[in-house]
């Protein structure tokens, strides 16, 4: 018996993430760059648009340390701190 969905529905399988797992970082590594992040979001009202430096620093880090694939900032939407206009569709 399934709690919580209608009786007789078949699941279906999730999706994984587009750009893989994303591992915890249990040793720490990256904790200054998410607190940077965190106090920015506190004294901007969690508004994340003023912090995206702060956001795109944890991403170096976590990719320098090996808890995800590099990749450059400016496919991950940081294009616009580089002087470069997004081009979305």
């Amino acid at each position: 018996m399934s709690f919580g969905r209608p009786p007789n529905v078949e699941s279906s399988p999730g999706k994984p993430p587009l750009k893989g797992s994303f591992p915890l970082d249990h040793d720490g590594e990256c904790k200054t760059f998410m607190k940077d992040y965190v106090k920015c979001l506190r004294e901007n009202k969690n508004n994340n648009g003023l912090c995206r430096q702060f956001s795109e620093a944890y991403l170096k880090c976590r990719m320098e340390n090996g808890l995800m694939d590099e990749e450059d900032t400016r496919n991950l939407g940081f294009a616009d701190l580089h002087g470069e206009k997004s081009h979305q569709t």
